[in-house]
């Protein structure tokens, strides 16, 4: 089968517009799974021992099972329970929620790896926990865990096709409509996998850019 350049031209458009549902669908489920992670991080690490059990069990139950099975879950079990989602915000809690359990792993090691010194020092100045958290300890954990929050931001871009199992119009369920329509399927999904790698690519560069000036600014 040739490449047909009339066909390129003639499905691109209707390509570009799914890419903004895509990027908006990657954006939304990060910020959820940033704020998820930091949550769960935190809660590990309070005094409650059986909160912190709780939280730990959820989130392995999370990282164990698969992502389209959670999609499924969410959007065709969850009704029966009295919570009917539509599939996009279905679709976008459940990646969030999803790699917030990722997330909060990173966040995790990354609090950890503040040296136990900054800690004292907060206790000694009389920090509240609140303050010792917001002011001294999240900003330098924050350079650790860059590298790993940037990779599953990547992560959740390139799990957006799943999302079209619950009919989220994204990349993925707009290039097999359009070669079902056409019964082509060359050209929709090469482009789906040329702009896939566009956006990848420079996602990853800014945030190794984002990691060396947050270095900077924090003198590490």
């Amino acid at each position: 089968m040739e490449w047909n350049w009339a066909f390129t031209w003639e499905i691109l458009p209707s390509l570009l517009w799914a890419t903004k549902s895509t990027i908006l669908a990657t954006i939304a489920g990060y910020i959820l799974a940033m704020i998820g992670g930091l949550v769960f991080a935190l809660l590990q690490r309070t005094e409650s021992k059986l909160l912190g059990a709780i939280v730990r069990e959820f989130i392995e139950i999370v990282r164990s099972t698969p992502l389209l099975l959670q999609i499924f879950f969410v959007y065709y079990v969850a009704p029966e329970f009295g919570l009917r989602l539509s599939p996009w915000v279905a679709g976008i809690s459940t990646l969030g929620l999803h790699y917030s359990a990722y997330l909060s792993e990173v966040y995790r090691s990354s609090l950890d790896a503040v040296p136990r010194g900054q800690w004292e020092a907060c206790r000694a100045l009389n920090l509240s926990s609140r303050d010792t958290y917001i002011r001294i300890v999240i900003p330098q954990a924050l350079a650790t865990a860059l590298p790993g929050m940037g990779n599953y931001l990547v992560s959740i871009l390139k799990d957006t096709p799943m999302l079209s199992v619950i009919g989220v119009a994204e990349l993925m369920l707009t290039a097999n409509a359009i070669g079902s329509e056409h019964y082509r399927y060359l050209e929709p999904l090469t482009l789906v996998g040329i702009i896939f790698l566009l956006l990848s690519l420079p996602t990853a560069s800014l945030v190794k850019r984002l990691e060396n000036r947050l270095k900077k600014v924090l003198g590490l």
